[in-house]
């Protein structure tokens, strides 16, 4: 995702239950977009693979200025230049250019090409910056492999327009927002790589996170022709139900102020009631739905005379029970789903500090707001009414009838279409991931939807569509589970060989150093325990499917 405020990046996380914990006061939301760039490690099985794609069969037929000749009414190329070989990345073109209104592009072209295009994701509301160093690396990283690589800023500047400002009675933004930059950048970059190289193109790949996720999604469903293979991770495919969740987190505090000094004492409480029901005390939680964690009963309350050290107040529980829940009517009916169990958890964070996934994520930290509460408001004020309303006030929100006034919001930027069958029919592969301790968006959004995918496409819908929940992994990456992994070369094994991955090899680091490492399963199946060997070695766990 994008912020306005410094991060600290998730290079190394870890958190030991026998660790004396300070919960670092005044950290900033760590669940970054970012961060998934360091944890969903494209193409590092690359050399395994039953696939070599990072063979280059094909090279430029044209000079890189010659694409300047794209430039026609709706499409503009702003600019065209040929970088020379960096190390080990090769020589290439880049493009930068303009599709109308204002939607922002950069297309790559190595010099020998591998004849397959690899476009990446956007997070928040969008708007990077397509020379963030980041985003640079990233596509520096396919480039070695020989890739065509896209990207767009999905049609604003967030350093000019930030948060969902950029939507501001513009509808044709909130369009270019919602899906058509995705797809026009999609087609554009198709149709120059097969323009320079004189082939067409094979494959077609998509790599997101979060509203990346989202877009993959939306790409699937919407426009079915554009991507073979799809890698959506932690989608938001229900905005408008996000939206609901952030505004209801923020009455929570408005009415019970959660302080994140807390959250020191109810990580542990929670840990010990829920990590050993998968039959293995690892410090996981395999899938918190297990666990029937209740903290009106589950965790030490203070009574008039205790100092509010090692208990919280009953009030405190409350509320937090309302954060589990979920957003509620006042008829008790639930709208949406609420915070799992387990992304509470303190976790070892840039530098060694300690924080809780829910600091800064969903809880306010000082005078910071908490990010999930801020874009939802922004969401609202400047996407949610026929006239927009910055002035709007979160508390006006009435959840008894307002979300359903998200209807045509939901329209454009919702992807929850379960049916799949134009996207199937001609060969696409979708794998999605989520973390089961996601502390930004419910990690159940994304089991619903699989599930409704299931029904919608019936018996063979795995033949072309997966799920891999992630024990312990924050909101794309971080945490405290095993959160490094390549889903890009299963994916391109799967579209290109035919071979669907039944689990995916994640890894835990720490100082730079491979601590634990789990297979993810292919849902509903978890990683269970072979009864010998080292707990953190993932080949001593196989991959079964839950009682149910």
């Amino acid at each position: 995702m994008r912020y306005r405020i410094p991060l600290v990046l998730k290079e190394d996380l870890s958190y030991s239950m026998a660790t004396p914990v300070k919960i670092l006061i005044g950290i900033t939301f760590l669940a970054s977009f970012p961060t998934a760039v360091m944890a969903q490690r494209s193409f590092s099985e690359a050399a395994s693979s039953a696939v070599n794609y990072s063979h280059a069969g094909a090279r430029k037929q044209k000079n890189c200025h010659e694409l300047q000749k794209f430039t026609d009414a709706n499409l503009t190329i702003l600019a065209t230049e040929s970088a020379p070989p960096n190390g080990d990345v090769p020589a290439y073109c880049r493009v930068s250019g303009m599709i109308a209104p204002e939607i922002e592009f950069r297309v790559s072209l190595p010099d020998d090409w591998n004849r397959r295009v690899y476009m990446t994701g956007n997070g928040g509301h969008a708007g990077e910056d397509l020379d963030a160093p980041y985003l640079v690396a990233r596509h520096e990283n396919a480039l070695r492999h020989g890739f065509v690589t896209a990207a767009t800023n999905t049609g604003h500047s967030a350093a000019k327009e930030p948060e969902a400002t950029f939507a501001f009675n513009n509808d044709q933004k909130l369009v270019d927002y919602a899906f058509r930059a995705v797809h026009l950048t999609a087609v554009t970059a198709k149709q120059m790589a097969a323009a320079y190289y004189d082939q067409p193109v094979a494959f077609s790949y998509w790599d997101g996170c979060s509203t990346g996720g989202r877009q993959g999604l939306m790409e699937a469903q919407r426009f079915p022709a554009d991507f073979d293979g799809i890698l959506a991770g932690a989608p938001v495919l229900d905005f408008t139900g996000t939206t609901v969740m952030g505004l209801w987190y923020g009455r929570v505090q408005d009415e019970i102020p959660i302080p994140v000094e807390i959250m020191d004492i109810v990580s542990h409480a929670v840990t010990g009631k829920c990590d050993a029901i998968d039959g293995l005390e690892d410090g996981l939680i395999e899938d918190p739905r297990n666990c029937d964690f209740d903290p009106l009963h589950d965790l030490p309350i203070c009574t008039a005379e205790q100092a509010e050290v090692d208990c919280i107040t009953r009030p405190q529980a409350e509320a937090l029970q309302k954060m589990y829940s979920g957003p509620m009517t006042s008829g008790g009916e639930n709208i949406f789903p609420g915070m799992p169990l387990g992304a509470e958890k303190v976790a070892r964070g840039f530098g060694g500090a300690l924080y809780s996934g829910w600091a800064g994520t969903v809880l306010n930290v000082g005078e910071r707001e908490a990010f999930a509460i801020a874009i939802a408001k922004s969401s609202m004020r400047y996407m949610a009414f026929p006239q927009d309303q910055p002035d709007w006030e979160a508390s006006t929100f009435n959840f008894d009838e307002d979300p359903q006034k998200l209807t045509a919001l939901g329209d454009l930027v919702d992807a929850v279409d379960p049916e799949l069958s134009d996207f199937a029919a001609r060969g696409g592969k979708l794998l999605m991931y989520f973390g089961w301790a996601d502390p930004l968006l419910m990690p159940q959004m994304g089991v619903d939807y699989y599930e409704a995918a299931l029904e919608a496409n019936g018996p063979d819908t795995t033949d072309f569509f997966r799920l891999f929940m992630m024990p312990g992994v924050f909101h794309c990456a971080g945490g405290y589970g095993p959160d490094r992994f390549d889903g890009m070369t299963p994916l391109i094994e799967w579209v290109e060989n035919g071979t669907p991955p039944e689990a995916l090899r994640a890894s835990r680091v720490e100082d730079g150093e491979v601590i634990r490492s789990r297979p993810l399963c292919s849902y509903p199946q978890v990683a269970r325990y072979r009864g010998a060997g080292d707990v953190d070695d993932a080949s001593n766990f196989t991959c079964r499917t839950p009682p149910r």
